[in-house]
């Protein structure tokens, strides 16, 4: 969790996203080539995983605290997918009582 400005928050998950896409087509990279296909064989699934696990279209967005009502954050260019998922992130985040949670430990502050 990071707190911080819009501003610089936008030039940090810029950053991050920008780091993620060179390391993975990188990564990608290294499996060609006859040895880097078998290699690549070996561990597709793991990759594969560790591809999704890094892709901001499966998250959707990410929730703006301290809002009266959930509103997540989506990235500019986002297609279906990443609009489907952010759609769910505002349910789930909407559910948790996340909103209620902060407007009683300020009330109480």
């Amino acid at each position: 969790v990071l707190v911080c400005d819009g501003f610089a928050g936008n030039i940090l998950l810029k950053t991050i996203e920008g780091t993620s896409k060179f390391v993975m087509k990188k990564f990608s990279g290294i499996f060609s080539g006859v040895l880097g296909k078998l290699a690549g064989a070996m561990v597709l699934s793991k990759a594969k995983a560790l591809k999704k696990r890094f892709d901001a279209k499966e998250y959707g967005g990410a929730p703006f605290l301290g809002l009266a009502k959930p509103v997540i954050k989506a990235h500019g260019n986002s297609d279906a997918r990443a609009l489907k998922n952010a759609i769910h992130q505002a349910i789930t985040y909407a559910e948790t009582g996340v909103i209620e949670e902060i407007e009683k430990t300020m009330q109480k502050a």
